[in-house]
């Protein structure tokens, strides 16, 4: 049986760089997966493939309309709660208090549906802040 090569890196290379070289290195290393710059410089030094993050650009235009209309939504829902807390004032009037009653599961409704877009939007959101 063949005795097992020592895995461990026990060799030490002393490298140094110019601020404008160190600068190229990290923003590279920024944009890979790599999880430690000294794991990055090895694959460069040994030409072993280097994994980079990919940011889907199609996606931005995307974002930037779902946070309008997480925007739309928010103030929608304000102004939604501050009729109905308003015509709560004035219930003395029949047709108000018909009207109140008939509408406020309505409110339930259109305020969990804003709810489920919201999460929808922040996963999202999540996953695009990833790529």
């Amino acid at each position: 049986m063949m005795k097992e090569q020592n895995k461990n890196r026990i060799r030490w290379i002393h490298l140094r760089l110019t601020n404008a070289e160190y600068e190229i290195l990290q923003k590279n290393f920024i944009k890979s997966t790599c999880p430690k710059l000294s794991d990055f410089a090895r694959k460069n030094l040994l030409q072993k493939p280097i994994v980079m993050k990919y940011r889907n650009e199609s996606l931005d235009e995307l974002m930037s309309e779902l946070i309008l209309l997480r925007t739309d939504l928010n103030g929608i829902g304000n102004n939604f709660n501050q009729a109905v807390k308003k015509l709560h004032t004035l219930v003395q009037i029949p047709e108000f208090k018909h009207w109140i009653t008939a509408y406020e599961l309505e409110k339930k409704v259109l305020l969990n549906s804003i709810g489920q877009i919201k999460d929808c939007i922040k996963n999202l959101s999540e996953k695009w802040l990833q790529s």
